[in-house]
């Protein structure tokens, strides 16, 4: 926990013009379990004067002051700029480090404003949204954050014997995560590292995590497209010392629409922010789809390769892993930092392997051949070929080899 207090600093926080009940509820229960619960109320229609930090402060923190929020003349546009004077608020008092923990509840408004000022709070800080929303696709308010969502199974309007039930295991639960916190060891010096893996690179990634965990602590992410997009905001956080990229297929899924797809901003870990970067070519062999139903028509004929009922992969073909190859060696060029881009021969994934459905020396070459034409040797940036498919332990230790020589 943070701050001076002896308790923990939880802030709950909704709408008090029509959720004042629930959220005096919660903040009750938090501080019977020993947490300084501070309310703060988000209404744009609110004159309650219960909540510790009322609306009218709240909205004071907007740029445009606190008429950009009650004199905004529609709800979609005061909802909006109350979001914003929270996010400014939470800001605030994070930088004296006052908040331990955060609890909001809401139906899709409260959801659209108290979700991103949840997700200012650090990685490893408490944060819980109980949200009518959270049956359905909370991935534009989770983003990437470790946000955990509940939900409250009916509307929240007013208490009932479910909604008390449900909302006591929210306070609960965040309770017990500030009470509970995760030991830490006092002194760890060992640098971070960002690891990639699929299913289809695990014994590479395994083997490598192995060979490093004496001297760096290996942070493993699934490119998965949310883990790609993780992992870069945590090197531009200043979170990691070194990205060991060695499952790169997020690039090639953006390129050709794969429901893996990191967005454009996939390498921006070397190419923006210079981090020292050590990787490889993992699964750009194939492009993931959801069932069979969703796979465009466009790519009626190609070759796939069914993972299980949500998951189907498609072979890459070879005009496609150029193009990967391409926008990789044009990421890494801009590097300011060491470069190891190792090419891995004999395979590129588990299922491109001599005797697998994937297994297509061809299509490999045309990527290997773009790199080895496009990617700019220097003498910070190496182009390494290794003689192994990427699953093999030769293959792992080279990857420890290089990542020793980059770091040291």
């Amino acid at each position: 926990m943070t701050g001076a207090a002896t308790q923990p600093v939880a802030w709950v926080v909704g709408t008090f013009d029509t959720k004042a009940e629930e959220l005096l509820y919660i903040a009750g229960l938090l501080r019977a379990a020993g947490v300084d619960a501070v309310t703060v109320d988000v209404g744009t229609l609110s004159r309650d004067a219960r909540a510790d930090i009322g609306a009218a402060h709240v909205a004071g923190h907007h740029p445009g002051g606190a008429a950009a929020v009650f004199e905004a003349g529609d709800r979609g546009r005061a909802v909006i700029a109350m979001g914003e004077a929270l996010c400014a608020l939470v800001r605030e008092r994070l930088s004296t480090d006052r908040i331990d923990g955060m609890l909001g509840i809401g139906g899709s408004g409260g959801t659209s404003m108290i979700a991103p000022a949840l997700r200012l709070l650090p990685i490893g800080r408490p944060k819980l949204l109980v949200s009518t929303l959270a049956s359905g696709n909370m991935a534009p308010f989770v983003d990437v954050s470790d946000l955990a969502t509940l939900y409250p199974v009916t509307d929240i309007a007013g208490l009932n014997r479910l909604s008390r039930t449900i909302l006591a295991n929210a306070a609960h639960a965040l309770a017990g995560m500030l009470l509970h916190p995760v030991p830490i060891p006092a002194h760890d010096d060992r640098p971070a590292l960002g690891l990639t893996m699929f299913g289809v690179t695990t014994p590479c990634v395994q083997q490598v995590c192995a060979g490093l965990q004496d001297a760096f602590d290996t942070q493993v992410f699934h490119a998965n497209g949310s883990g790609g997009r993780t992992l870069e905001a945590l090197a531009a956080a200043g979170l990691l010392q070194a990205v060991v990229d060695l499952t790169t297929t997020e690039v090639g899924q953006h390129l050709a629409g794969g429901v893996c797809d990191a967005g454009g901003h996939r390498l921006d870990a070397a190419a923006r922010h210079g981090l020292p970067w050590i990787g490889s070519l993992g699964a750009l062999d194939m492009i993931n789809w959801g069932g069979p139903e969703t796979i465009p028509a466009r790519h009626r004929g190609r070759l796939f390769h069914v993972h299980n009922a949500n998951v189907t992969l498609m072979r890459s073909h070879a005009d496609e892993m150029v193009a990967a190859g391409r926008r990789i060696a044009q990421q890494l060029n801009d590097a300011a930092g060491p470069v190891r881009l190792l090419l891995p021969l004999g395979g590129l994934s588990m299922l491109d392997a001599p005797g697998q459905p994937f297994h297509d020396p061809q299509a490999d070459a045309a990527l290997f051949d773009v790199l080895e034409r496009e990617f700019r040797q220097t003498s910070t940036h190496r182009l390494v070929r290794v003689p192994h498919h990427i699953n093999e332990p030769a293959f792992a230790q080279a990857v420890v080899a290089q990542v020793r020589d980059v770091l040291g």
